[in-house]
């Protein structure tokens, strides 16, 4: 079995995680609700431009930084939003585990992200 075979039949094993369906059914719960949906997506957006601010060096825009904190706050009060982020998380874990130990196994040291 190539490498790529492997890649794809381990895509596919998360895919069908509990894991992955859980995150997956209480995402589609939710998003259900609009408003929740477009506070999940502008929460997420902001999210990303505040990594991509903080990895490329940049000054963190503190608008961004406090709205992504009253987005993320506001959300956390819905319960089935709250159940999806955290599941999310658990996802997301697993999949950090998952690429730091494929890191290792190719020889890549990650030991300057440790903090």
């Amino acid at each position: 079995m190539s490498i790529y075979d492997s890649a794809h039949a381990l895509a596919s094993e998360i895919k069908e995680s509990g894991e992955a369906r859980e995150a997956q059914r209480l995402r589609e719960i939710a998003e259900a609700d609009d408003t929740s949906r477009a506070l999940l997506h502008e929460m997420k957006r902001l999210q990303m431009a505040l990594q991509m601010q903080a990895m490329g060096g940049e000054k963190v825009s503190p608008e961004d930084t406090q709205r992504f904190a009253q987005i993320s706050s506001l959300l956390y009060l819905n319960e089935d939003v709250k159940a999806y982020l955290l599941s999310e998380m658990r996802l997301q874990q697993i999949l950090a585990d998952v690429f730091r130990i494929i890191s290792e196994a190719g020889g890549i040291s990650l030991d300057m992200l440790k903090a």
